[in-house]
């Protein structure tokens, strides 16, 4: 049997006007909540000062919570290529916080991680809120809908790492 994976993960859910961010531990065979928030940079903010708010929050909650891995979900490019222009710079300053602190990221699209949580590539927001709920054992689904969707990319990326460790291991025999 495979000695227990542990860890803590950073996901975020990228964004210019509303980042989400959560913190899980991987516990055991499953997951534990540490914290998770929501950053909303105002409309009266120059595009510079939004970056620069989506950065700070970023490196306080590492600096705060200590997560010794992180992930950030791809940007969807959908009809509106400004606004995945937008959200791309969001990506990028979360992933250079990241990077600044020494944090492995791995990038997850969002299909993969609402694949990862409920099962199927195309859930609703609500559907990975309830299963995001279900998983972390919460009383009710965690809110905004950004935060628990960074949840979920942190789950995403503990089933990944989990797998990828007991794959590898001595004891296991490779594969």
């Amino acid at each position: 049997m495979n000695d227990p994976v542990k860890g803590r993960i950073l996901g975020i859910d990228p964004g210019l006007a509303k980042m989400g961010w959560g913190v899980v531990d991987i516990d055991g065979p499953g997951f534990r909540l540490v914290e998770y928030g929501s950053l909303k940079t105002g409309g009266d903010q120059s595009h510079a000062e939004r970056l620069l708010a989506i950065d700070e929050e970023i490196s306080a909650v590492i600096r705060r919570f200590l997560p010794e891995v992180s992930a950030v979900e791809e940007v969807f490019q959908g009809k509106n290529a400004r606004s995945a222009l937008v959200a791309g710079e969001a990506r990028g300053v979360a992933i250079v916080a990241c990077g600044r602190a020494g944090l492995p990221v791995r990038e997850i699209s969002a299909s993969e991680v609402k694949l990862g949580v409920t099962g199927n590539g195309r859930a609703s927001k609500e559907q990975v809120q309830a299963m995001v709920q279900r998983i972390l054992g919460l009383e009710k689904p965690p809110k905004p809908a950004d935060a628990a969707d960074a949840l979920a990319v942190a789950i995403v990326r503990g089933q990944r790492d989990r797998r990828s460790i007991s794959v590898v291991s001595p004891r296991s025999g490779g594969s």
